[in-house]
């Protein structure tokens, strides 16, 4: 932990769920001390999603929890909310993910806490944001994917929207908030002074769209649904192959020309409909079911070993396991195991970024709710052990 990015950084997380969870795992995976504060009893409601389990924790929560140390504080309670202050002094950075105003409620929002400690990064997370006319309502992922236009590009062509199968908008506005709040940090070591950061789900699943969304503000047509396919690039979706699919993403036009002569139509390529991108795209619907009719001539391994041949991208239509046991994931270290201190060996997703001298990396399991209570109550505030019991007496901790 001496030699991590952030090791002298503390996380003060009051946020459950998703989006705020996964903003301070990343920054755990970085070194940092994160506290994650649960209410006494039950905890974050992840606890609580299962099947499936692994022993009694459930697969959600550990997704989302690993590298922070839990304790229970009952944020209604006087005493409780002390804890937050006092904890608030030791602390660089909270996060939190309450609807608009249950911070200013329960007494832990940024004016209350920079009060006590002006140097805090304090991060809150919600769906709409602290601002606009949605502000108080409650952000659910499904409800941003739908909102905010993904659901309207994703799906069949012809079919119903469909929703991406990962809670897509809670991941981006985690990682959003774990940037800004890294930025946030740089920016102190010049000014000395915190700030409130403001992040909505509803602006990051808005941000994401990117091209699509620069598409529509370049022409003003509103961006229809492509299946597998791409609107700006042919061919850049699925094909049959003779014993399964596979995925093709040919990008520049030298590539397409490649592709061509292996594939025994060296014509296609000089067909002034298809030799071109621009090309492609106006003519996708002659030229899609030509490369349909050659792709199921030969199987998706012959096919694969082509496209790397002639380094054309393309992939495989892995499912999560094939995925996860990839031989790509086993080498960037994708998958790995840790003990947990009531399940035992137990399987993560691991960090992404791979750093040369300082690497991210799992050095504690997801806790068990409220694990470290006793730990951080002496050792950060100098409880001593009959406190710490009268506390737990009145299910405060």
């Amino acid at each position: 932990m001496s030699t991590s990015l952030l090791s002298d950084i503390r996380v003060l997380d009051l946020s459950r769920v998703l989006a705020g969870p996964y903003c301070t795992m990343v920054l755990a995976d970085y070194g940092a001390d994160v506290i994650k504060v649960e209410a006494p009893g039950g905890g974050d409601g992840t606890r609580a999603w299962g099947p499936p389990w692994v022993g009694d924790q459930s697969a959600y929560f550990l997704a989302a929890n690993r590298n922070k140390r839990s304790i229970t504080v009952d944020l209604k309670a006087p005493e409780g909310r002390q804890i937050i202050h006092e904890l608030a002094v030791h602390s660089d950075v909270v996060v939190e993910n309450f609807k608009v105003g249950g911070a200013e409620k329960l007494g832990v929002d940024y004016t209350t806490l920079a009060a006590i400690n002006p140097r805090l990064i304090y991060c809150s997370i919600t769906g709409y944001g602290q601002t606009g006319p949605y502000k108080d309502r409650a952000g659910y992922d499904f409800i941003v994917q739908a909102q905010g236009g993904v659901m309207s590009i994703t799906g069949p062509e012809d079919g119903e929207p469909y929703k991406v199968g990962v809670a897509i908008a809670d991941i981006t506005a985690g990682l959003f908030a774990a940037t800004a709040i890294l930025a946030a940090l740089h920016e102190r070591e010049r000014s000395g002074k915190g700030q409130v950061i403001d992040v909505a789900l509803f602006d990051a699943q808005l941000a994401w769209l990117a091209n699509v969304a620069q598409n529509y503000l370049a022409t003003g047509e509103t961006p229809a649904r492509y299946g597998n396919a791409h609107p700006s690039i042919v061919p850049y979706e699925t094909f049959p192959t003779a014993d399964g699919r596979i995925a093709v993403g040919i990008g520049t036009d030298a590539q397409f020309r490649r592709f061509c002569a292996a594939a025994g139509h060296p014509e296609l390529a000089e067909d002034a409909r298809f030799n071109t991108n621009c090309a492609r795209v106006e003519h996708r619907t002659t030229l899609i079911p030509l490369l349909q009719a050659i792709f199921c001539t030969r199987t998706t391994t012959t096919w694969l070993d082509l496209f790397n041949a002639l380094g054309v991208p393309a992939g495989p239509i892995n499912d999560v396991a094939a995925a996860l046991n990839d031989p790509q994931s086993v080498a960037r270290n994708m998958v790995q195991e840790i003990d947990h201190p009531t399940v035992g060996p137990i399987k993560l997703l691991g960090p992404v970024a791979k750093f040369g001298r300082t690497p991210a990396q799992i050095h504690s399991a997801p806790p068990p709710l409220g694990y470290h209570t006793d730990e951080v109550l002496r050792g950060l505030l100098g409880y001593d052990a009959d406190r710490i019991a009268a506390l737990r007496q009145r299910t405060v901790i």
